[in-house]
């Protein structure tokens, strides 16, 4: 809103010092009395108009009430005095009937969804059907490629089938006699299966015995087989031999190459693997107890040794057959348990010679099992005495 002056006369005022006489206009006109006008133009207002309900409403006006009679003990109003109106009654309300009885219930108003929302939502459904057809087609395709899976395996089976069934015309091909002749090999397990008997031959081919090529030979001086278990063992180790069932013996008498000992190796013929076994595991406590002992074999002058010295023994299972090896000092003294020659020696004859050389041979075809247990080298020392 912007002020502004009405007159020069309001612009500037000249007031006059105390004492001085007033001059101009201003003087000559006495200021009018009462409240000196405003400086502000004042906006003029409309007059108001008079409000008539009883006009407004288009009904005629009431009649004035009449003035009340005076009342015992209430002055009469004075004339002059406009006479009190009564305050009408307020309205009885009236009966609404029932046909017309209306009830508003207010209606909560319902989540309003923008437009981002909304369009959310119709992404996601799409998405939705989008992957549902997905599915639908990778299901499809497994189905179709199981279906052409099983089609070709019975295709293929059906033409096997057809090559593997000759045509009537052509004759069943017959085994031959390779196929049904029987391996020439040998079950070391049991003597059912393994018939042969021993020989000295197969043992002790020769008068030298080499185990390993590439190594000194051993000088057999003697030889001997029996069909009494006996004369190669004595006390209980001789009787437990014939009570599993032992039924022969063949072993031999051979010098060391350098000539310092003496030893007597061969093998046991028990009935099957079991009797071997219980021997076996009964040799190592009467040998400890001297309840039985391996007996030598004398092979003339300067040979006693074997027979009578004391001696280191080692002995091994495989299949029905015990082997043995008993190892002497040939000047008859005693053998150390810490003698390297004597273990060596041990291991050549009861495992190269008498093993993998002469039962490999005999167990020739595949046939044969193993040895039980795997071979297995022990030795322990006994001394001889005379009987």
């Amino acid at each position: 809103m912007v002020y502004r002056y009405e007159s020069d006369e309001d612009a500037f005022l000249e007031y006059p010092e105390p004492g001085s006489a007033p001059t101009g206009p201003v003087a000559a006109t006495p200021p009018p009395a009462g409240p000196s006008p405003s400086r502000f133009p004042t906006p003029s207002l409309p007059p108001a108009r008079a409000t008539r309900p009883a006009l407004d409403d288009g009904r005629a006006p009431a009649p004035a009430p009449p003035a009340p009679a005076p009342t015992p003990g209430r002055p009469a109003p004075p004339p002059g005095e406009p006479s009190p109106v009564p305050q009408p009654l307020p309205p009885v309300p009236q009966p609404v009937p029932a046909a017309t009885t209306r009830t508003t219930v207010p209606i909560p108003a319902g989540p309003t969804f923008r437009t981002a929302e909304v369009s959310e939502l119709s992404r996601n459904r799409r998405a939705g059907r989008r992957g549902g057809r997905v599915w639908q087609t990778l299901i499809g395709g497994a189905a179709v490629l199981l279906l052409l899976s099983l089609t070709g395996l019975a295709v293929a089976a059906l033409l096997d089938e057809r090559a593997a069934t000759p045509p009537a015309g052509q004759p069943t091909p017959q085994p031959t006699a390779a196929e049904t002749t029987p391996s020439t090999g040998s079950d070391l397990d049991s003597r059912d299966t393994d018939q042969a008997p021993l020989t000295v031959k197969e043992l002790f081919p020769g008068k030298q015995l080499v185990v390993t090529d590439g190594k000194p030979a051993y000088r057999v001086l003697k030889t001997q087989t029996s069909a009494n278990c006996a004369v190669a063992a004595a006390g209980e180790i001789a009787d437990l031999l014939v009570r599993l069932g032992c039924n022969q013996v063949v072993r031999g008498t051979l010098r060391s190459p350098d000539g310092d000992h003496l030893l007597t190796a061969g093998l046991f013929n028990l009935t099957d693997v079991a009797s071997t076994q219980r021997v076996r595991d009964r040799i190592r406590p009467l040998l400890d107890d001297r309840q039985g002992r391996f007996r030598g074999l004398a092979a003339g002058d300067d040979t006693e040794a074997v027979e009578k010295a004391a001696a280191r023994v080692g002995w091994q299972v495989r299949g029905h057959y015990l082997a043995f090896c008993l190892v002497t000092r040939a000047d008859g003294e005693r053998i150390p348990t810490d003698d390297a020659t004597a273990r060596e020696i041990m291991y050549d004859l009861i495992e190269l010679h008498l093993n993998r050389g002469v039962l490999d041979r005999r167990a020739a075809g595949g046939t044969a099992t193993q040895p039980t247990g795997g071979p297995t080298d022990d030795s322990a020392g006994q001394q001889n005495n005379d009987d």
